[in-house]
């Protein structure tokens, strides 16, 4: 279909050449020359094929286009090229705005009009005529790098848009895997390490009754202790929070892990790099963890060291162990489940990174990881400045090309003169107009100001110019960047703005309405100067009137062309929003419904077990205290396989709804769809809160995180006494009508307030902790 479209439009544009010359001449009764077809033709050519091409090789199909047509211009009679030299260069132009970046088209329409401001003057000097084709040319490249580049802007946002829409869709249905693969993972990690480490030290006790007794009130006490760190663990597997306050680093994490091997005699050496925060460290952390539970299963006593360095492009994670001493026993070598290797490279997956086990030549066992590091995030191509330099070399050297039609054209005589024509001082106009559009993104209020002021200097042209050609045609021409900036900004000023950025302007903000009077005011006054210097019959009044009615019209349909856009923007964004939110929703509840139901198979096997072996501990059977941790072992092996045979059995019509305690799925699921997204919980928040506040609040954040924005965005739940407090940050959309009317329709029945705007993009909820009467809230 590309290659279909991309030979099709050379191929018309031939036929309207061939209508236009030589088939009109010849219908008119004059026969072109022999030597003058074979010329149009060698010129057609070659225009035809690297417009064909256009797509592959953008800037030399504009280069071969221009230098052909203006080759077949001298030669030929008057438009015998006028088809393909304006819109077979505009084609051409248009290509490269779409198909390279900015800076690449604005230095080629700028050496194209060059280029032809430069052989305008060689061929007919400054002045001698008015000079309007030159403008029309500028303009009609102008417009057309203008179109391209908005086609670029237009395609990249819906690639960008679908993109996004089908990560949420991937992400909809990974989601609830995920949190399922995670549940069991953590089962595995937390009860397999510690239920582990009681199994082998309870054995190693039981082992050495008769020579040291005193290993059996050690094992005792460890078992403990351990029993009572599985129950918080396991706890916080059944609900993880997004963040609290004073974790420890991943740095202390890591020590406090081999601190807690060092006591079951296991001598391990410790070198890490300070890790950040996040997927990076958790990684490491499990990896690790892993590593060194098998070392303490199927090598106990051998010496351990862990390497893990943090860089620049990567992060290596190393845990290697020497041979066993001869004469061990191995009590945990036969309590894995055969899922520890699987676990370890799938957290490596997850994290963008790769793992590698394997033996040592010293007979020991090796687990290497190579995960992302400080700049593993994609980044985008930059040009490099050398390229940069080398494409304003050639545009120069293209530009300062004028004796190029020199040497081909047979100009019958050069005019000269006193005063520079009408033409060059439009086309200075025109140039500072289209400069002025480059800069209106970024200083608005100085382009509003630049163009008024630039309208205004096109009576004067005309006048200086000795113009005498139509009076309306200069002041419409200045008419059409004005018209374009209206568009532009009443557009944007339709869509939900966003927050100011913090930096102090000179000139104040000017409303689009403002912009659009005072346009239509000065183009109104330039025009009818224009027409009284001009000279005319009518009276002044008319004049006027007319001037302001012609240019009230052009104005308001320059606000209708920005208005429309605007509209359909925002109903396209309004949509896209609708569906992330669904499939977040979904999403969420879906993890929601597997991590209840592994909870509730949690609740009454690995826990009960577990608590039945501190039970043991605490009365000071060492016996019973290992068969119970076994039998938890085995426990959390059966609930393994419960989980992974029971994928996918939960009916959605009976899904629980999620609480304040899914608010880590609900974050995680905004930052897979590419925004940032913090949830932090501080100490504060209890544990357990009231079944409406815990329900409210989770929607609450659920529809703040709704409204579209893009910004990273960050929640703080605090609680006090009575009231319970939702912080936001990031979430500018969150003061519109619609979004207060459904936070307020959450937050109403249980008696909430809402406060928004102080600083903008921020909104605080507050919740009392105590549900209101029946009364009250019937009221």
């Amino acid at each position: 279909m590309k290659r279909t479209d991309d030979r099709l439009l050379p191929v018309l544009l031939i036929c309207a050449q061939a209508l236009v010359w030589p088939v009109a001449p010849l219908l008119r009764g004059t026969v072109p020359t022999a030597a003058d077809l074979l010329v149009a033709a060698l010129v057609a050519g070659p225009v035809t094929a690297a417009l064909a091409l256009r797509r592959t090789r953008p800037v030399l199909t504009l280069v071969v286009v221009a230098a052909a047509c203006a080759v077949g211009t001298g030669p030929l009679p008057v438009g015998a090229m006028a088809v393909l030299g304006t819109a077979g260069v505009a084609l051409a132009l248009f290509t490269v705005a779409t198909e390279r970046d900015t800076f690449t088209a604005v230095l080629s329409v700028v050496t194209l009009a060059v280029w032809q401001l430069l052989q305008n003057i060689t061929l007919t000097g400054l002045s001698d005529h008015n000079g309007l084709d030159l403008v029309l040319t500028a303009l009609l490249y102008g417009s057309t790098c203008g179109a391209g580049l908005y086609v670029r802007r237009t395609r990249r946002a819906r690639q960008a848009a679908e993109l996004l829409l089908n990560r949420a869709e991937s992400e909809r249905h990974r989601l609830p895997a995920a949190e399922r693969r995670r549940m069991e993972r953590e089962l595995h990690d937390v009860s397999a390490h510690h239920l582990t480490a009681v199994v082998v030290t309870a054995g190693a006790a039981l082992g050495l009754r008769e020579r040291r007794p005193e290993l059996a009130a050690e094992a005792l006490e460890f078992a403990t202790e351990t029993g009572r760190e599985v129950t918080r663990a396991l706890g916080a597997v059944r609900a993880p929070a997004p963040s609290r306050e004073e974790l420890p680093s991943p740095e202390e994490r890591l020590r406090a892990l081999v601190a807690g091997f060092r006591r079951l005699d296991q001598p391990v050496d410790l070198d890490i790099d300070p890790l950040p925060d996040g997927t990076v460290a958790d990684a490491a952390y499990g990896i690790v963890r892993e590593a060194l539970t098998n070392v303490a299963r199927h090598a106990p006593g051998a010496h351990t060291t862990v390497t893990c360095r943090y860089g620049d492009t990567r992060t290596d994670v190393v845990v290697t162990s020497a041979a066993p001493p001869s004469g061990t026993t191995a009590h945990g070598a036969g309590l894995g489940g055969g899922r520890g290797q699987g676990f370890l490279r799938s957290r490596a997956r997850e994290a963008g990174g790769t793992l590698t086990t394997g033996p040592t030549p010293q007979g020991g066992w090796e687990v290497r990881a190579t995960l992302p590091g400080r700049t593993a995030a994609p980044v985008e191509d930059t040009v490099p400045r050398s390229y940069r330099a080398a494409q304003l070399i050639a545009a120069i050297g293209l530009a300062v090309q004028p004796l190029l039609p020199v040497l081909i054209t047979r100009p019958e005589s050069t005019p000269t003169g006193s005063h520079v024509s009408a033409g060059v001082l439009f086309a200075l106009l025109a140039a500072a107009q289209a400069v002025t559009l480059l800069w209106l993104r970024r200083t608005p209020r100085t382009a509003q100001l630049t163009l008024l002021a630039v309208a205004l200097l096109w009576p004067l042209a005309i006048q200086l110019g000795n113009y005498t050609g139509p009076v309306l045609l200069p002041p419409a021409l200045s008419m059409v960047a004005t018209c374009s900036a209206v568009a532009i900004l009443k557009g944007r000023g339709e869509l939900r703005a966003q927050p100011p950025r913090s930096r102090t302007h000179r000139l104040p903000q000017v409303p689009v309405s403002v912009f659009a009077l005072a346009a239509t005011a000065v183009h109104a006054t330039a025009l009818t100067i224009a027409v009284l210097h001009r000279g005319t019959t009518l009276p002044t009044w008319e004049v006027i009137m007319a001037a302001t009615a012609f240019t009230s019209l052009a104005v308001g349909a320059a606000c209708l062309v920005g208005t429309l856009r605007a509209r359909q923007a925002r109903a396209t964004q309004g949509a896209r929003t609708e569906q992330l939110a669904t499939w977040t929703e979904e999403a969420v509840r879906d993890a929601w419904s597997e991590r209840r139901r592994i909870a509730a198979g949690l609740e009454t096997t690995v826990l009960a077990r577990t608590a039945d072996m501190v039970t043991e501990a605490e009365a000071g059977h060492l016996d019973a205290t290992a068969t119970r941790a076994r039998e938890a072992l085995a426990a959390m092996r059966a609930l393994l396989d419960a989980v992974r045979d029971g994928e996918g059995d939960t009916t959605p019509d009976l899904r629980p709804q999620p609480t304040v305690q899914a608010l880590d799925l609900l974050a995680h699921q905004c930052r897979a769809t590419g925004r940032d997204v913090k949830i932090r919980l501080t100490d504060r928040v209890p544990e357990r809160l009231p079944t409406e506040v815990d329900l409210a609040a989770y929607h609450v954040a659920e529809t703040l995180l709704a409204t579209g924005d893009d910004d990273p965005a960050e929640l703080e739940l605090d609680a006090d006494d009575a009231t319970l407090k939702i912080t936001a940050t990031g979430v500018p959309r969150a003061t519109d009508t619609a979004v207060r009317a459904r936070l307020t329709a959450r937050i109403a029945p249980l008696g909430g307030t809402l406060t928004a705007g102080r600083p903008p993009g921020t909104v605080q909820l507050r919740l009392p902790l105590a549900a209101p009467d029946d009364e009250e809230r019937q009221r």
